[in-house]
C-alpha cells in the first residue's frame, strides 16, 4: 500500500511539473532611432522587436495584434505624447518567436538641434499587456 500511496505521489508531481505551461511575458527590445536632415525638415525612421506576444492560429496561419504609441521627449524635456498611434495585425505560417515594428515620420524645421529619445509603448491586443523600450536619436545640422 506505501509503495502505491508513493508512486501516486509522485506521478502527481510529475504531471503537474509537465503540465504547467511557461508564463511568456511582453518584451520590447533592440529600439533604433536614425533621423536624415531632408533640408527643410527631418524624416525619423525608428524599429523596435517585440516577443512574449500572444498568437491565434487559424488555418495554419498564426496571428498577432499589436498597438503601439510612439512618444517623444524633446531636448528640452517637453514630452509629444502619441507622435504616431497605430495597431498592427502580423500574420505567418510558423508560429512567430519575435517580430519587427517600424515606423517613420517627419519632424519639421521648428524642431531645434539635439538629443531626442523616442519611447516605443506596445500592447498586445489578445491579452492587453504592455511593455516599452526606448532609443535615442540626434538633429545636428550641418
Amino acid at each position: 500500500m506505501k509503495y502505491l500511496l508513493v508512486t501516486f505521489i509522485l506521478f502527481v508531481i510529475l504531471f503537474n511539473a509537465c503540465s504547467k505551461k511557461e508564463e511568456v511575458k511582453l518584451t520590447v527590445y533592440n529600439a533604433t532611432a536614425f533621423a536624415y536632415d531632408l533640408g527643410n525638415s527631418w524624416e525619423v525612421d525608428a524599429t523596435t522587436r517585440v516577443k512574449g506576444f500572444m498568437q491565434k492560429e487559424d488555418k495554419g496561419m498564426f496571428s498577432a495584434s499589436l498597438a503601439y504609441e510612439i512618444n517623444l521627449i524633446t531636448p528640452k524635456k517637453d514630452t509629444i505624447k502619441s507622435l504616431i498611434s497605430k495597431v498592427v495585425d502580423k500574420s505567418e505560417k510558423e508560429k512567430m518567436s519575435d517580430t519587427n515594428l517600424e515606423a517613420q515620420f517627419d519632424l519639421d524645421s521648428t524642431y531645434s538641434d539635439g538629443t531626442y529619445k523616442l519611447i516605443w509603448k506596445v500592447k498586445d491586443v489578445f491579452t492587453s499587456d504592455t511593455a516599452s523600450s526606448s532609443s535615442n536619436f540626434k538633429l545636428e545640422s550641418e
